[in-house]
């Protein structure tokens, strides 16, 4: 008995408080709590209180109690969750990228560029077990309103974060994924979800073509925007077209590969490549407008007159129809920054008319030419499966966002004729 009393004497604090299994007081005052984890390795927690009203000495960091802490390693030994582990957020990216098989290496590359350039110097570096949801909306929030990144690119920072973050859930690091849902209240508090795609108004979409048509500076780029209009083709599907893929007789194009220019593994940097498309869905057969047939021949003339020649071979393809005239393939942003002219000049065109209200072009990219032409065929009344495979969308979902939008705003410039037959005041 005696033994036993000196056992529970040496089991209590300085303030009495009996210390329950696996506690202790360590010389230098602090509590101390052993356990074995889940993988069978010991391990001990600390803290300079032991419950959380107890004053910390002078000079010393606050933080949870140790009662505190021993609730929380309860609950994840129980659930399994590793604790205490030195992994960082870039040790688990190491161990997705090189876990992904099946990726095209252009998508690969750019993976592992977006998460180098942005992730990798900071946020990277912090332990996977420490990160809490508000780590990832500071970081988010630190991106685009000191960095002034673009939602586009946050977005694609996500896509490789978040299922970092979900392999740490799955290998048990982490109970929850931080990252859920973040993108999400970014763009509610920004207001992006406000920012949907705009395709270009009929009115805007005819002043686009009649100014290349007609424009002795910018007629050479009327064939590639018109295919782009009159098609809906994504801008590698465009620009890696070649005339084998073009059937003018039977009015089809074979959509097979897409040109892609990305950073290669190789150490050479960036330059073209030709891939398959991503999904299945992605190779189709897309029919060839009357004005879409008339931009093909047009490319045809204005090659020949000015004797250029497609002089691009990129991993065996060649006869590419869209070249410049050094006789390479077109680059997306190339397009891009020609459209930034073109609009540029067709509105101070339209404004020195003096006409009325003049119609004017609004900011745009190659990838509104592609939406235009979706919204086109919905207001036609297209079938939405015929849609989508024209589109090569994979998933419906993708389409029905684009046939909701165009139906609500076909409806509201449908409505604005009945206006002065009503005469409602």
């Amino acid at each position: 008995m005696k033994g036993s009393e000196n056992m529970a004497e040496k089991r209590k604090d300085s303030k009495g408080r009996i210390l329950k299994d696996g506690e202790s007081i360590m010389p230098d005052g602090r509590y101390r709590y052993q356990y074995v984890d889940a993988y069978g390795k010991r391990k001990a927690i600390y803290s300079w209180k032991l419950v959380p009203t107890d004053k910390i000495p002078d000079g010393k960091r606050s933080d949870l109690s140790l009662r505190e802490k021993i609730k929380q390693v309860q609950k994840d030994v129980s659930d399994g969750i590793r604790i205490d582990n030195q992994k960082t957020v870039n040790d688990i990216f190491d161990l997705w990228i090189s876990l992904k098989r099946n990726l095209k290496d252009n998508t690969k590359q750019n993976y592992i560029y977006m998460y180098q350039q942005f992730v990798a110097p900071d946020f990277g570096k912090k332990k996977i077990s420490k990160l809490v949801k508000s780590d990832v909306r500071r970081f988010y929030n630190t991106l685009v309103d000191e960095r002034g990144l673009k939602i586009n690119t946050l977005d694609s920072i996500h896509t490789v974060l978040h299922p970092v973050l979900e392999l740490a859930v799955e290998d048990g690091y982490l109970r929850n994924n931080p990252s859920d849902n973040v993108m999400r209240e970014l763009k509610q508090s920004h207001n992006y979800d406000m920012e949907k795609k705009k395709a270009l108004t009929v009115e805007e979409q005819n002043l686009f073509l009649d100014y290349l048509r007609d424009n002795e500076i910018y007629g050479h780029w009327y064939p590639v925007f018109a295919v782009m209009l009159g098609t809906g083709l994504r801008v590698g599907e465009v620009t890696g077209l070649r005339w084998s893929d073009v059937d003018l007789k039977e009015g089809t194009i074979s959509i097979n590969h897409t040109l892609v220019y990305y950073q290669h593994r190789d150490g050479k940097g960036c330059y073209f490549s030709v891939n398959t498309p991503k999904t299945k869905a992605g190779i189709r057969t897309v029919p060839i407008l009357d004005g879409v047939k008339h931009a093909f021949v047009e490319e045809k003339k204005w090659r020949m007159a000015n004797g250029v020649l497609c002089n691009a071979k990129i991993d065996g393809f060649t006869d590419f129809i869209f070249v410049n005239r050094f006789g390479n393939v077109q680059h997306q942003g190339t397009l891009n920054k020609a459209l930034r002219r073109i609009i540029r000049d067709c509105n101070e065109e339209q404004l020195a008319s003096g006409k009325e209200n003049p119609v004017l072009l609004p900011r745009f990219s190659c990838h509104t030419l592609r939406h235009t032409f979706a919204t086109r065929l919905v207001e036609s009344g297209v079938n939405i499966k015929a849609v989508q495979e024209i589109l090569g969308h994979s998933d419906i979902s993708t389409t029905m966002d684009i046939y909701v939008d165009a139906k609500e705003d076909f409806k509201r410039e449908e409505i604005k004729k009945a206006e002065n037959i009503m005469k409602i005041s």
